[in-house]
């Protein structure tokens, strides 16, 4: 059986918010080539269409799944580390929906 493509709100809300977040650190980080962004945009939507919890999914910080590659991983964290904080004034609504969806959902792996 494949894997089945999420589609549903709150990932396409949680692909909105990845996106602004990767678009946000490589603005301010113009040293490092477009395609770095674009490649790192695509893989981390990818997971985010693909992840085993779907609708029912945290924060990607609470999951206890880490489905990212150790590279990709790393310069995920860099960007939340600096688009982060830059959110809540950014984009406030997205980034307390965000916030109380990490204090509101727990994911168990059967």
């Amino acid at each position: 059986m494949g894997r089945v493509k999420n589609e549903g709100p709150l990932i396409l809300e949680e692909m909105h918010m990845i996106e602004v977040m990767i678009k946000l650190y490589y603005s301010k980080n113009e040293s490092i080539a477009d395609i770095e962004e674009n490649r790192m945009l695509t893989y981390a939507l990818k997971r985010l269409q693909y992840c085993q919890f779907g609708e029912e999914k945290t924060t990607c910080k609470k999951c206890p799944v880490h489905c990212y590659q150790p590279r990709y991983k790393e310069q995920m964290k860099q960007i939340m580390r600096y688009s982060g904080p830059r959110m809540l004034v950014k984009h406030p609504v997205l980034t307390v929906k965000h916030g109380l969806r990490g204090l509101t959902r727990k994911v168990t792996v059967n």
